[in-house]
């Protein structure tokens, strides 16, 4: 990012994540910034399709350097905005994931680590699809929902089922799997029994504040390790009154300061992308949402950055 265009007036240029350059080579790209305009996998509440075009206007308010960690990921990394992940085929869900997939498989192959931006949560399949195709890798998931749930009005494939799809073709470990923020009424008693049964580590919310912030960043690290991981937030996760632009909000969710910090407390993590999800504009007219959703892309950037450069330093010694 050139200095020039760090300096101009946020309402001018042409919006892109992070106020980054728009490349449609992959060539040299460390890091790309990418959106996934998709929300045919809602049971809810539409409108996140519209998430990436409304993150990339609120991440106009994103700088150069993380003022709390210092860390100035533009400076560490080379950062793109490298477009959008739109699917051919909108309105055929399956047919859209494959769509994706490809997209992010180009992404993957170029070296590129991806940070996305939803998009409903079904998204992060196809995208895990490209990622773990060698091997399953750890998911540090936020989230009100542990999204494991079965099929659904006939389909399997909704952004309330991912992550048990993600274990059943292999993608994920359950074992290295945390999913952070879980609260809500259900439908029944083992809505999330895959989740448990399956090994992954589920946080209430009430388990959440006994343990606290710093408690629950010692747990990411204790479950994931050196695993290979990929960071997924979902901004229902936070309390509605931080992110009331979303498709199925939950009261009693964490604050956006607790989900900053609990996002910088995952440095030292071997992190191969991540993604901000179910940001649902129309549902916010204000767009405080969408720059919710803009500054916890910014927080997984840095880390990124910074576990990125980690790993080449490690290669070079």
């Amino acid at each position: 990012m050139s200095q020039d265009q760090q300096q101009l007036p946020r309402y001018s240029g042409i919006a892109t994540f992070m106020r980054c350059a728009y490349e449609e080579s992959l060539e040299g790209i460390d890091i790309g910034l990418i959106g996934v305009p998709f929300d045919g996998g809602v049971t809810n509440r539409t409108g996140t399709r519209h998430g990436p075009r409304d993150i990339r206007v609120q991440s106009t308010l994103m700088r150069s350097v993380n003022q709390s960690t210092g860390i100035a990921p533009f400076e560490l990394c080379k950062v793109a905005d490298v477009g959008d992940a739109l699917p051919e085929s909108p309105f055929e869900l399956e047919r859209s994931h494959k769509s994706i997939q490809s997209f992010f498989e180009k992404v993957v192959e170029a070296g590129v680590l991806p940070i996305s931006a939803g998009g409903d949560h079904s998204i992060s399949l196809p995208i895990l699809r490209a990622l773990a195709k060698d091997e399953p890798v750890a998911l540090v998931h936020f989230d009100a929902h542990c999204d494991t749930g079965g099929d659904y009005l006939g389909s399997k494939f909704h952004h309330g089922s991912p992550f048990r799809v993600a274990v059943e073709e292999g993608l994920i470990d359950p074992k290295k799997t945390i999913q952070i923020g879980i609260r809500g009424s259900l439908n029944h008693k083992e809505m999330w029994k895959f989740s448990h049964d399956s090994g992954m580590r589920v946080i209430y919310m009430d388990e959440f504040y006994d343990l606290g912030v710093d408690g629950i960043i010692k747990e990411i690290h204790k479950i994931v390790g050196e695993t290979p991981t990929y960071i997924t937030f979902d901004v229902d996760g936070l309390d509605p009154a931080f992110a009331v632009g979303t498709g199925t909000p939950e009261v009693g969710g964490f604050t956006t300061f607790e989900a900053i910090e609990m996002i910088r407390g995952l440095t030292g993590l071997h992190i191969v992308g991540g993604d901000v999800v179910e940001v649902s504009p129309p549902f916010d007219p204000s767009g405080s949402t969408a720059l919710v959703g803009a500054t916890m892309m910014f927080e997984l950037l840095c880390i990124a950055a910074e576990s990125l450069v980690a790993r080449k330093d490690s290669l070079a010694c």
